[in-house]
């Protein structure tokens, strides 16, 4: 059989060696503890008096010790006289479907027999509010329903309690800029809307979300469902930095200032340019594009607005994650991937979360290579104006693992002078190698 490129076979991967990457990381050291200490404030208790019937909202994303916190809430909850469930709050991930939604959350370790409070899934939704757009300022106010009154659409599950808590993590959206990203408002408006809320928001398009999604989370909160949110910030080591309980009438002033915590405590790449960019793992869990574009520089509407990062030439992916099930919305942003993605990719969950976000570049499928190594040698021929010799690589977990990254020996000088790149000896295919 002909090579697919002419000499392909005759490369081989260069040295790699393992560095760390160091950056400012506060941490908490003990997260049940600090979330029993932010459910013990006076205003928060006063929200969720005992007998109340209590509604946790979690999304589908891979929040740092997700299930020791949904279980310690659900404990410290029923410890003060309160019932709980669980509601998956993720749009229309996992297929759009009630059992879909049931099998992420359960991928995360989320399911009753491991936090202690049953999964009520459905994609039913009661319809709390309706909203329409000034066309001269852009903003979204409270309308009456009828004509083309945006529906603001709830789990109906979280109606039907007496009080709901989502838990967020705050951070900094993959597709648009604004005072909320991906945060609470988001998860009130668009997790919390299900299917039905999700594609109706998207259809706006990005490009309005920085007005739309305030407005639908405070129509959320207008609704007096909302008892308050667990907020979640990680540091650039995929760890909590900082936990509280907002309360829901702090909501709209807080969520901005962690937006900004979060963003100040993001990791990022260090290194100025780099040739090839491989990512052993992409997925929902990871971020809603699967890599995240505040890292790769790579969204579904470009260059991210005030990005700063690296030039990235080529982007290869190696593989899914368990937990995404197959769904490999955004993996269009990758230039090669291997075959075993490709394998991996559930092709209806995908399209259903593409088509819902009305974001169709996400849902492209890259060239395929049938092995890793042929993927990331494609790649590295096919950098434009560079020699295959002289191509600087740089190998990550994923964009979220950004604390011990591998380079390529021709790097290691760049390495040299990069403040917070410290090198730490060969890489052995494994980034929690102990230090040489």
């Amino acid at each position: 059989m002909s090579e697919l490129l002419v000499g392909l076979s005759r490369l081989r991967l260069p040295d790699f060696s393992l560095i760390e990457q160091r950056f400012q990381a506060p941490a908490i050291g003990d997260p049940a503890a600090a979330l029993r200490a932010a459910l013990a404030d006076p205003g928060i208790r006063a929200r969720l008096p005992p007998g109340s019937r209590v509604a946790l909202a979690i999304g589908s994303r891979g929040i740092a010790e997700l299930q020791l916190l949904v279980a310690t809430l659900v404990a410290e909850l029923k410890r003060l006289g309160m019932t709980v469930v669980i509601v998956p709050a993720m749009g229309s991930h996992g297929g759009a479907t009630a059992e879909g939604q049931r099998e992420v959350l359960a991928r995360l370790g989320i399911e009753e027999r491991t936090v202690g409070a049953p999964v009520v899934s459905s994609m039913a939704t009661t319809v709390v509010a309706h909203l329409e757009r000034d066309p001269l300022t852009g903003s979204y106010r409270r309308a009456p329903a009828g004509g083309d009154a945006l529906p603001v659409h709830l789990d109906a599950a979280a109606a039907a309690a007496d009080a709901v808590i989502p838990v967020v993590r705050v951070k900094p959206h993959t597709g648009f800029r604004g005072r909320y990203e991906s945060g609470i408002c988001k998860m009130l408006s668009i997790g919390l809307g299900k299917h039905a809320g999700c594609s109706r928001y998207h259809r706006e398009g990005y490009e309005r979300f920085a007005e739309l999604i305030p407005a639908a989370g405070e129509a959320v909160l207008g609704s007096g469902t909302i008892a308050c949110a667990i907020a979640v910030v990680e540091n650039a080591n995929d760890a909590i930095a900082h936990l509280e309980a907002v309360a829901s009438e702090r909501i709209m002033a807080r969520e901005p200032e962690l937006l900004e915590l979060s963003r100040r405590l993001m990791p990022r790449l260090l290194l100025p340019r780099i040739d090839v960019l491989v990512i052993e793992e992409f997925g929902k869990d990871i971020s809603g594009v699967g890599m995240d574009p505040n890292i790769t520089g790579r969204g579904e509407g470009g260059r991210p607005a005030g990005f700063d990062g690296p030039l990235i030439r080529r982007i290869v992916v190696l593989g899914l994650t368990e937990q995404t099930h197959g769904n490999a919305t955004g993996l269009g942003m990758a230039d090669i991937i291997s075959e075993r993605v490709l394998a991996a990719i559930d092709r209806r969950v995908t399209a259903t979360n593409v088509l819902t976000s009305g974001s169709l570049a996400g849902g492209r499928i890259p060239l395929a290579l049938p092995s890793d190594d042929e993927a990331i040698l494609a790649a590295a021929s096919c950098v434009p104006g560079v020699p295959f010799g002289e191509v600087t690589m740089v190998r990550i977990k994923n964009t979220l693992a950004l604390g011990r990254i591998a380079v390529s020996a021709n790097l290691l000088g760049e390495v040299s002078r990069t403040p917070g790149c410290v090198p730490l000896g060969p890489f052995t295919g494994r980034f929690d190698a102990p230090a040489h």
